[in-house]
């Protein structure tokens, strides 16, 4: 039992399980924007599937980044004690995992409709193939972010079989918080991504215009929020949601400067999963209070 809850533990922390909390809560907010829709309703199967969807292609994606990177995780003393690197889950039994994740994702999806199922294996290619966009390209961090940003439209189509401007309009919050944060964690990294030739945004320009065009990215957040907000006709449960996701937002800029990286993991972790939940839990409870 001991041996088990130790493997449990380990392809857990592969996946950087307690990172959900990141695309959740939107996938939650896509799935009631859905069911609120008229002719629509709370299905627990399909609620069900949705959390099943997102545990499964997050899995596979966290997985096959870690498959992916071993040998310059390896070389970084930062992620050297990851576990393929460290040898505490094989690359074998990763791949192992990421097939069987990306299968049961897809499997998933043929439960909910069919244009879900069509689109799977795109969601798939996108959440996979961001692993390798840091070899080639310093825009990796909008790819990581348009990974993310998948969940609430496709928790929408979930639903309703169908796209809306509204679903899109969170994937694009997503998008610009997803990249932005991404840029931060990422300065840890500039030095080495440099002598690896790895790309990155802070990798090719200076910490203090990486952290830059984050804020960028992040007031694109804090306009596409207020869009939101107004074509959804939101009330006063999302709007104070949505005071806290910026104040959140911007508390990061304010405690990772170019040259004091030391909070990059309260910024990183910390300060985005407490903003992506309760703006998340202010989108459901606006939508199940106050427009049902």
């Amino acid at each position: 039992m001991k041996k088990l809850l130790g493997r449990t533990h380990d392809y857990l922390s592969l996946v950087r399980f307690s990172h959900t909390v990141f695309a959740m809560p939107f996938a939650l907010a896509g799935y009631f924007i859905g069911a609120t829709e008229p002719g629509y309703g709370f299905s627990l199967r399909t609620f069900l599937l949705v959390l099943a969807c997102m545990v499964f292609a997050r899995s596979a994606a966290m997985g096959f980044n870690r498959w992916a990177d071993v040998r310059f995780d390896a070389l970084n003393h930062r992620t050297a004690v990851r576990e393929i690197p460290s040898g505490k889950i094989s690359r074998r039994q990763a791949l192992t995992f990421v097939i069987g994740s990306s299968l049961l994702f897809v499997i998933a999806t043929a439960f909910l409709n069919r244009l879900t199922l069509i689109l799977s294996p795109v969601a798939l290619l996108v959440v996979l193939g961001y692993s390798y966009t840091k070899r080639f390209t310093p825009l990796c961090h909008l790819v990581l972010g348009l990974g993310l940003s998948l969940a609430p439209i496709g928790a929408y189509i979930a639903v309703t079989g169908t796209f809306a401007i509204l679903p899109l309009i969170y994937s694009f919050i997503v998008l610009t918080w997803v990249s932005g944060f991404d840029i931060i964690y990422s300065l840890q990294d500039d030095q080495f991504d440099r002598e690896t030739g790895l790309y990155s945004i802070p990798a090719v320009m200076s910490r203090r215009r990486a952290l830059a065009v984050s804020i960028a990215l992040h007031m694109l957040s804090v306009v596409m929020v207020v869009i939101a907000g107004f074509s959804g006709g939101a009330g006063w449960i999302y709007w104070t949601g949505a005071i806290i996701f910026v104040v959140m937002l911007f508390y990061q800029h304010l405690i990772v400067k170019p040259d004091d990286l030391s909070r990059v993991n309260m910024a990183f972790g910390t300060t985005n999963g407490i903003a992506g939940v309760i703006f998340g839990l202010a989108v459901v409870l606006d939508l199940l209070i106050l427009k049902t």
